[in-house]
């Protein structure tokens, strides 16, 4: 037991004379924590005499800017003082400008507005092609914040006399024109007054908005009369002019043409003209037929010894023979009504189809009223009535549709009636003629004995 107890002591202080024997010197420990707090020392003073010299240049810098501050500030001041004189000298002026002007001003906004209306009146006009530049001085003069001087006043009232006296001339002068083509090129312009302009036997339109005169698409009639007015000459010519200054012949170009009304009708307009042609075709076809079979129902009817088998006439009357009996009358009655029966279908062929395509226009034309409306009002369901462009088409084909309906109709039925009346004259001729024929032998008038 005693042995244990030495052996755990010595355990215990085997570790203790091992850190006393690695321990350090107690004077390097010392040194050592001197000449660390001398490096200390020494940092700490360079620090303190860095900052001190930033210091000094942070001084000399705030009393540089407040001596530019204190500069600026005076600027501001005189310019202060300044803005303040210069202000109550340009109230001074504008109300001494009042005192001097007087009426002046009034006579200003009067000017304005009259330049105004006056540039109002004079943008559509033809004359502008000739006095170009006015429209610009109207301009300048209505938008003008300053009383206008006493040349601008005379200007403004030389034009208006200009005005007046070209309104009332026949006048010749160079002036760019656009072609049909779009090309521009430099002509002469023949005008009368601000009503027409003419150029290369053509009347030309103004365009308000390229300053151009225009070669009209579509030209108005008297266009033949041109080349005789603008000719040289002593005595009066003809001449057809537009007294809307423009207008009718502006209108003229969007009005459409014949066939660009049909063309707004449609695929159902198309349908209706066909069928119109097809039916007044028809008919007149079967017009011309039923007039050679009345030719040469006519000459067998003036020479009924020689009956002839290219007519009707001939084909029912050679039924009975040149030399009927008596007593075979009952039934050569019945041989003649056979044979007109066999006749009538040839005479009457076609008219049932004559009838019906001139029943079934008009209601083409409705089927194309109501498709019409159905898009107009699908355009107003898209884009509202704000434009009424965006209907027009819809519209336009209800309409056209309608009136090719009606007119392929009306001239169906006219003809249906002509050629059932000449059909029903030619079978009631051979009924008259057969008729005829059986009373005569009856009454024994040519009739030969057995």
């Amino acid at each position: 037991m005693k042995a244990l107890w030495i052996g755990c002591l010595l355990l215990v202080l085997l570790p203790l004379s091992q850190a006393q024997a690695q321990a350090p010197n107690k004077q390097d420990l010392l040194r050592s924590i001197r000449d660390t707090r001398g490096a200390e020392e020494a940092q700490m003073h360079a620090r303190e005499q860095a900052f001190l010299r930033e210091k000094d240049q942070q001084q000399q810098r705030m009393a540089t800017k407040v001596g530019q501050r204190d500069e600026l500030q005076s600027a501001a001041d005189a310019l202060d003082a300044q803005f303040q004189q210069q202000s109550e000298a340009l109230a001074a002026a504008r109300a001494a400008l009042a005192e001097r002007s007087g009426d002046l001003g009034e006579l200003f906004g009067v000017v304005r507005q009259s330049a105004g209306d006056t540039r109002s009146q004079w943008q559509d006009s033809l004359l502008n092609s000739r006095f170009p530049e006015r429209l610009q001085e109207l301009d300048t003069l209505a938008q003008s914040q300053e009383i206008p001087r006493v040349e601008q006043l005379e200007q403004f009232w030389y034009r208006l006399q200009q005005d007046m006296t070209a309104s009332g001339e026949v006048s010749r002068y160079d002036a760019p024109v656009v072609d049909r083509h779009g090309e521009t090129a430099l002509q002469p312009v023949v005008s009368v007054g601000p009503f027409v302009a003419l150029s290369e036997q053509q009347y030309l339109s103004y365009q308000r908005d390229s300053q151009q005169l225009l070669a009209a698409a579509r030209q108005p009639a008297g266009t033949g009369l041109i080349a005789d007015f603008v000719a040289p000459r002593e005595g009066m010519a003809d001449l057809w002019i537009d007294p809307a200054r423009g207008n009718v012949i502006e209108q003229l170009q969007r009005t459409p043409k014949l066939l660009e009304r049909v063309m707004q009708g449609g695929i159902v307009g198309y349908v209706i003209i066909a069928l119109g042609a097809f039916g007044i075709l028809l008919a007149l076809a079967r017009l011309i037929w039923l007039q050679g079979v009345q030719r040469r129902v006519d000459r067998q009817a003036a020479d009924l010894d020689k009956l002839q088998a290219d007519n009707p006439l001939g084909r029912v009357l050679s039924v009975i023979g040149s030399q009927p009996r008596l007593e075979e009358l009952d039934t050569l009655e019945l041989k003649l009504d056979e044979a007109i029966l066999k006749e009538t279908p040839a005479l009457e062929r076609w008219q049932g189809l004559i009838k019906l395509l001139a029943a079934v226009a008009p209601l083409l034309g409705l089927l194309g009223t109501v498709t019409g409306m159905i898009a107009t009002f699908q355009a107003i369901t898209l884009f509202g009535t704000g434009d009424p462009k965006l209907m027009a088409g819809g519209i336009s084909q209800a309409l056209v549709t309608t009136v090719l309906g009606l007119i392929a109709a009306i001239p169906l039925l006219f003809m249906h009636s002509l050629v059932a009346a000449r059909s029903k004259a030619l079978i009631q001729l051979l009924e008259q003629q057969s008729a005829g024929l059986i009373a005569l032998h009856l009454g024994g008038g040519d009739t030969p004995r057995d």
